[in-house]
């Protein structure tokens, strides 16, 4: 498994995992008509990718400008995954983007931090004027 790369589409963001580099992105807006099946292949691929992990870093850019409810339960498991490689001693680093304008998103960020210790999460704030 080297790659995984979705392009944007109106309603689904572009993933680009590179999991050779291990550089993974999401970016765009979130709200497909079924959050399961299109986040459904992107998890499964993720986690056969850290099933193979043995103590290595992998970083994890999110630059999502929008996501409904249902996106929100796919991210959270997506996440959760991430965290349990965490605590089996790789190091997951997310970045994680959000308009400077946003409350909402940097507050899911903080959000995310909390409730995913083992990450390291840096919030990042775009001035997209």
């Amino acid at each position: 498994m080297e790659k995984l790369f979705l392009p944007a589409t109106s309603n689904t963001p572009e993933v680009d995992f590179d999991f050779t580099q291990r550089q993974l992105s999401l970016r765009g807006e979130s709200y497909p008509e079924s959050a399961a099946a299109f986040y459904g292949p992107i998890l499964e691929q993720t986690l056969a990718f850290l099933a193979d992990l043995n103590q290595e870093t992998v970083r994890l850019s999110v630059d999502l400008r929008y996501f409904n409810s249902s996106s929100t339960k796919m991210l959270f498991t997506l996440f959760d995954h991430f965290h349990t490689a965490a605590e089996q001693g790789n190091q997951i680093l997310i970045d994680w983007h959000h308009d400077i304008e946003d409350d909402t998103m940097l507050e899911f960020g903080q959000e995310l931090a909390e409730d995913f210790p083992a990450i390291t999460l840096t919030l990042h704030a775009i001035d997209s004027q």
